[in-house]
């Protein structure tokens, strides 16, 4: 069954609730999100304030994807760069799918529906994203139609003597 996508569901403690679990879960299967396994939900909460308060303030935007039962299955973050040079371009936060959703392609449809999202923004030409290396998301993200534009190598440290690779990927609109 496919997941149905929201951008800017009003913020109800049930949705909150389920972004932290969600946020937690993917994290401790290991999944790239800005955390090593294991996390709890209290390790995650501050960095949802974060993004929640982001989104008060109008500069980041939620897409979040829902099971046939309403449980938030995944999510993204769409951020509008504030820097004067650069508002035509957003950046892709925090994309996640619940582990037990994996590989029915609902990562590809995260992705469809944040490009759809990111075409409504007037003036918006490019979605960027940063990922995590050494763990074939950049094939991912690639074959979704990203392309590899930037790495810093070594740039994430996942635990001593475990250096990643910062990768930048971009999504032209055009």
């Amino acid at each position: 069954m496919p997941l149905t996508f929201t951008l800017d569901p009003a913020v109800t403690p049930d949705l909150r609730d389920g972004v932290l679990d969600l946020w937690t879960d993917v994290s401790n299967a290991g999944g790239s999100v800005g955390f090593v396994p294991p996390v709890h939900r209290e390790d995650v909460r501050p960095e949802l304030v974060k993004h929640l308060v982001a989104m008060a303030e109008g500069r980041t935007r939620l897409l979040v994807g829902q099971d046939g039962d309403g449980r938030v299955a995944a999510t993204a973050f769409l951020t509008l760069n504030t820097h004067r040079l650069m508002g035509h371009w957003l950046w892709l936060y925090t994309v996640m799918v619940h582990p037990r959703h994996q590989g029915k392609g609902y990562g590809r449809d995260l992705l469809a529906a944040a490009e759809r999202a990111a075409r409504g923004i007037d003036g918006i030409e490019a979605i960027r994203l940063t990922c995590r290396g050494g763990g074939g998301l950049e094939r991912f993200y690639g074959s979704c139609g990203y392309k590899e534009v930037g790495r810093v190598p070594g740039a994430i440290r996942v635990a001593p003597g475990d250096d990643r690779d910062d990768v930048f990927m971009l999504l032209p609109l055009d």
